[in-house]
């Protein structure tokens, strides 16, 4: 055997008796390095901290999962008694209903009325939600079917309606049927849909008695609404009780939102499917006015019905808390741009409307309290109340509704921009 050939065998046994042990030896498990708390962006430090987790949740027998995070690492509001709160009444549910619009827009009224030293007042949300689907259906009759049906709306819906039919005391219309105690609307929104549904394809298009049967419907689930109440002894018509007893200036609500779909300091259209009858009073903002906006609102004593997006990871009815995860989009990366993407692929929509009832400082950031009358809100640890941190309102928010001397800045804007 060639000398050289021998040592490089001799060689190769010697390295493998040598590594033996080792290659025999099980790997050893990689220590799990922890998520780094700070990360560098363009030169920048950005706090990383939220960790996606999934969860499960039992509804009606059955478990669904869901994405979540782990909310024990959020610094947040300790109670209800850390907020600055304005005047309102106390939440209630709207069950198994498409009419978060009503119950917000509702409290929002009632709040106003304590400030505008109106009194006390519980409004009924259900007359309004009653005559908006008559509206609907007239409007769906009218335009032989090229109108949005759904059972929600916006927040200036309840300026139309009251301004149309009046309003009345919670006491007067419950929209409950004798024995009922919580709203259902769900055979009431088929049965509605499945007779327009009739007419379209029908091609059946007689407004009055369209109209009419859809009443029959509402009367048969809701109970027919009453064209005269009686209010401390006196009787009165619904326009009467509006006009002489609360008195709502219903022509100085505006309405804000914050799109590049449309010049800002212009109105125009909020795009969305319940602003089903295409109102063009939407006043448009950059993201930072329409955010500080909200802000000098509540600052300034009056209370902002907001409407957004909460089917959202970083949103909670259990834990009471509504922020974006950093596993989302970072804090510092939230801007017109990062929220007008999210509204174009549909990752925002709107699909809720809540009651912005407060504001509290706390560390590096500002938390609204909101009251809310969906079952999330209902079975957290604040009954009815949910916390939402500023990167929420800023990304997921999309509209907000306030009296006009809330937000003279912004309308200033728009009077100078029409000079």
């Amino acid at each position: 055997m060639d000398k050289k050939l021998f040592r490089i065998i001799a060689a190769a046994a010697f390295s493998f008796l040598l590594l033996w042990p080792i290659a025999c030896q099980k790997p050893e498990k990689p220590v799990e390095q922890a998520r780094p708390a700070v990360i560098q962006i363009g030169g920048r430090e950005i706090q990383v901290k939220d960790e996606a987790i999934y969860k499960t949740r039992e509804i009606e027998g059955r478990k669904h999962e869901y994405l979540s995070l782990d909310f024990s690492r959020i610094d947040r509001p300790a109670s209800l008694d850390e907020f600055q709160k304005l005047y309102h009444q106390p939440p209630i549910r709207q069950y198994r209903t498409g009419t978060c619009w009503s119950f917000a827009t509702t409290s929002f009224l009632e709040s106003e009325l304590k400030r505008l030293g109106r009194g006390e007042f519980k409004l009924s949300e259900m007359y309004t939600v009653y005559w908006e689907y008559v509206e609907k259906a007239r409007r769906f009759i009218r335009e032989k079917g090229n109108s949005f049906l759904g059972e929600g709306s916006e927040h200036n819906a309840v300026f139309l309606r009251m301004k149309e039919y009046g309003a009345v005391p919670a006491s007067a219309y419950t929209g409950l049927l004798p024995g009922k105690t919580e709203h259902d609307h769900s055979a009431l929104f088929k049965e509605i849909s499945d007779y327009l549904d009739f007419c379209k394809k029908n091609d059946y298009w007689d407004e009055e008695k369209a109209v009419s049967y859809v009443k029959l419907i509402l009367n048969k689930h809701l109970g027919e609404p009453p064209s005269v109440i009686e209010y401390n002894g006196q009787k009165m018509t619904p326009g009467e009780f509006l006009d002489n007893v609360l008195q709502l200036p219903l022509d100085d609500y505006v309405s804000l939102m914050s799109f590049k779909y449309i010049p800002f300091y212009t109105k125009g259209e909020y795009r969305a499917p319940d602003n089903w009858w295409h109102s063009q009073d939407y006043y448009n903002v950059p993201l930072e006015e329409f955010y500080q906006g909200i802000v000098n609102a509540l600052k300034r004593g009056y209370t902002v019905a907001l409407g957004g997006d909460v089917s959202e990871p970083g949103i909670s009815g259990d834990e009471g808390l509504a922020i974006i995860p950093s596993f989302d989009i970072l804090p510092s990366l939230i801007d017109q741009d990062s929220r007008e993407f999210r509204f174009y692929n549909q990752t925002s929509f709107d699909d809720h409307a809540i009651h912005c009832v407060g504001l509290a400082e706390r560390g590096d950031h500002t938390w609204f309290l909101i009251k809310d009358s969906g079952a999330g809100a209902h079975r957290g640890p604040y009954k009815g109340y949910l916390f939402y941190r500023d990167d929420y309102v800023k990304l997921k928010m999309l509209v907000f509704t306030v009296h006009k001397e809330a937000v003279p800045e912004l309308l200033a804007k728009f009077e100078q921009k029409g000079k």
